[in-house]
């Protein structure tokens, strides 16, 4: 009789053991793989977090700046709007969007702040007419750029 014929019994079975020798319920590499995605979604969620919080920077010294050119005299707060537009573009663009001119500025502009304020309506004058004699309505216009400036997504 060979040991495959033999009657099984339960004496004959072996006890219960973990694959790969392993000697705890967990093992190493699963322990190390948890804790590896952890961190990994941790340092992505602080990621985002300090993402919004630039965002919101740049967003409230802009509000900030826009706030301030409020006391000055018609022309110089427009040429302060201006300038406010340009370093606004720089800093959530860059230079190369920054130093466009004429109407690629006011479709640039357009485009930052998902608009048509700068090419068909009252922002025109920020974008192609500071130069020319007109007297636009800068409380709008201030109203207009803080709406616009408040809802930045860039």
């Amino acid at each position: 009789m060979t040991p495959a014929d033999a009657p099984l019994t339960l004496d004959a079975l072996r006890g219960l053991h973990l694959p790969g020798g392993a000697a705890g319920a967990v093992q190493g590499e699963i322990l190390a793989a948890a804790a590896l995605g952890f961190l990994a979604a941790l340092l992505v969620g602080a990621l985002r977090v300090l993402r919004v919080r630039a965002r919101a920077t740049v967003r409230r010294a802009a509000l900030a700046e826009l706030a301030g050119s409020r006391g000055l005299d018609p022309d110089a707060r427009l040429v302060a709007q201006a300038r406010l537009l340009r370093r606004l573009v720089r800093t959530v663009s860059g230079d190369a969007d920054a130093a466009v001119q004429g109407g690629d500025w006011a479709r640039r502009l357009d485009a930052l702040f998902r608009t048509d304020f700068f090419t068909a309506g009252a922002g025109r004058v920020l974008a192609d007419g500071l130069y020319r004699r007109q007297t636009p309505d800068l409380d709008r216009l201030d109203a207009e750029l803080g709406r616009l400036i408040g809802r930045l997504r860039a």
